[in-house]
């Protein structure tokens, strides 16, 4: 089987991976970038940064762009984005940080809710981007 060319792409901003998978891969053509689910844990704790869902969804996308920007990005280079929520309750409020976040023409985006997710997570966001 050939060797990989594909790249892991890690940040000083952004917590590492918490099992077997890349916080980030650029493809081996290094046009693409896909982000692994980022949930809302500060790097610098290790830890949530509150127990509350917009707090959460804020810092999984700074460790999101995080990643981005490590690999030469730029939120204008984010083309797809996957959000999932413990509760579609949660829909409204984090479509609100979700738009502080972007701008037109905003990604493609799914949201799926009523999902159990790592850690307890209260969001979780991944994304792929162009670069």
């Amino acid at each position: 089987m050939p060797e990989s060319r594909n790249r892991k792409i890690e940040s000083p901003e952004a917590p590492g991976a918490i099992g077997p998978y890349s916080p980030a891969v650029r493809s081996d053509a290094g046009t693409h970038l896909f982000v692994s689910g980022q949930v809302g844990i500060d790097r610098k704790t290790g830890e949530f940064v509150s127990g509350e869902v917009t707090s959460q969804a804020e810092q999984c996308l700074k460790n999101l762009m995080a990643l981005v920007r490590a690999a030469g990005g730029s939120r204008a280079s984010v083309v797809k984005v996957n959000i999932y929520l413990e509760s579609i309750d949660d829909f409204a409020a984090v479509n609100e940080v979700y738009a502080r976040h972007f701008e037109e023409p905003y990604p493609a985006r799914a949201c799926i809710g009523g999902c159990q997710l790592p850690k307890g997570a209260l969001v979780e966001i991944e994304a792929i981007a162009a670069l």
